[in-house]
């Protein structure tokens, strides 16, 4: 009896240290047999007292009382399936008639208490069927993405959601995304996550980082073209809307239209072409959009309407060409000038770390997803990387990417630099990858005199 007893004990202690040191352990080893009880278990009442209910059918009623029996109990929606994964559990219920997939959305809440969960989300997978997401733990606190993420073309991993699944960036179905943060909110790790991802794609990498190229600089051997101050910038932009309707008069004349072509072989984009003919798809990336937006002189205004002129017409036109979008800033409200809530609207996808005000969190949803702003202005300063994500369809999620070093995506870029492509147009933006540049002379601190 003894050595149970202490089998028991020994159990318990390795249970609660995993469960202190190792969350996603100790799920998998305890917390998923633990959790699954409590939901079968409590199934019943927690949906009664949550008023996800509904009474039963008159012809029930009916029966019992031609019968003598006792009334028949208000019924639950049905539970479906019940899926463990390696986050939480997956519980797809079939509503009752009456029921709505919005009184269950309303419920999370009370369900997260009431199962002993960490965090339940729901969607409505189709009419009558709703699927609750429980996660056991707090994903986001240390992010570990799963060793086999999807990737096809165009579609990456950069992050971990709050309810254990993955966030992907597609291109092809939201191809323009707008990425803001205060400093040291975790912008620049979300970008080289990104930036690593594609590498191993076949894609070609445009930058424009005006911060002299210390962002992307780095990670020059998979770009075909990088910018490194505004005036470069303009330059660059011009030279990717010629390639832009270069690349409109190549599916002009591949487009096939004769009445006995399928309308599906009718091309209208680069994604209808052959493969033989279609031209790589390009990402432009852009870090810190403001300082393209800041002028201070009438010369640096003019340039400036030019680069935010070039922008708004690659995020209007550039879809089908195969042009897509990756907009970085602190900031991107109206006082950066006209033109640039032309170019925002065109941005589907936004992404928004911690920030230092409202407004500037309303710049990010204000129009598209009101309670993301209200989300995002409670991202907590120790917790660098977590961000909030939405997309013009209103619907916002909590993610963390993990963090990539950029030690870590030099090396990707370098690895996959045999895919960087060689495109014409933009030979002349091409990064000149130079031997190891001479120190720069560091002047010393100024000491003051001792009196």
């Amino acid at each position: 009896m003894e050595w149970l007893i202490a089998a028991v004990v020994l159990v318990a202690v390795l249970a609660g240290l995993l469960r202190w040191r190792r969350p996603a352990w100790y799920w998998l080893s305890f917390g998923v047999t633990f959790a699954t009880c409590r939901v079968l278990g409590r199934y019943r009442a927690v949906m009664d007292a949550c008023g996800l209910t509904v009474p039963p059918p008159r012809w029930r009623l009916a029966i019992a009382r031609m019968a003598n029996r006792p009334v028949p109990e208000p019924r639950a929606p049905r539970i479906l399936r019940l899926r463990p994964t390696r986050t939480g559990l997956v519980l797809r219920l079939g509503l009752r008639p009456g029921q709505d997939a919005f009184d269950v959305a309303a419920s999370c809440d009370r369900l997260r208490h009431s199962f002993g969960m960490f965090g339940v989300t729901s969607r409505e997978i189709r009419s009558g069927v709703v699927e609750l997401r429980m996660t056991g733990y707090d994903v986001l606190r240390r992010v570990q993405m799963p060793a086999r993420a999807e990737r096809s073309i165009m579609r990456v991993p950069v992050a971990l959601r709050e309810d254990g699944d993955v966030h992907y960036r597609d291109y092809r179905t939201t191809p323009h995304a707008l990425t803001i943060g205060a400093t040291k909110s975790g912008k620049s790790v979300y970008q080289r996550n990104l930036v690593a991802e594609l590498a191993a794609q076949e894609v070609a990498l445009v930058g424009i980082d005006c911060k002299q190229g210390v962002e992307l600089f780095p990670l020059a051997r998979r770009f075909s073209a990088l910018a490194d101050n505004p005036d470069t910038a303009a330059d660059l932009l011009d030279a990717l809307i010629a390639h832009m309707e270069d690349v409109y008069q190549l599916i002009r004349a591949e487009q096939r239209i004769t009445a006995d072509t399928p309308d599906a072989d009718i091309a209208a984009d680069i994604w209808d072409l052959p493969d033989h003919l279609r031209p790589v798809p390009i990402v432009l990336l852009v870090d810190e959009v403001a300082e393209l937006a800041l002028f201070a002189t009438k010369d640096e205004e003019k340039r400036r309407d030019r680069i935010i002129t070039a922008l708004a017409r690659l995020a209007q036109l550039g879809r089908a060409a195969g042009i897509y979008l990756e907009i970085c800033g602190q900031r991107f409200g109206s006082e950066l000038g006209k033109g640039i809530t032309m170019l925002r609207a065109q941005l589907s996808v936004r992404t928004a770390h911690r920030v230092n005000d409202e407004t500037s969190a309303n710049m990010a949803f204000g129009d598209i997803a009101p309670d993301a702003a209200l989300a995002t202005v409670q991202v907590p300063v120790a917790a660098p990387g977590l961000a909030i994500t939405g997309d013009a369809s209103g619907g916002w999620s909590r993610i963390r990417t993990p963090h990539t070093s950029l030690r870590a995506a030099v090396d990707a870029c370098n690895k996959h630099a045999h895919l960087t492509p060689d495109l014409p147009a933009l030979d002349a933006f091409r990064p000149v990858l130079a031997s190891p540049a001479v120190p720069v002379a560091i002047p010393a601190p100024v000491v003051p005199a001792t009196p």
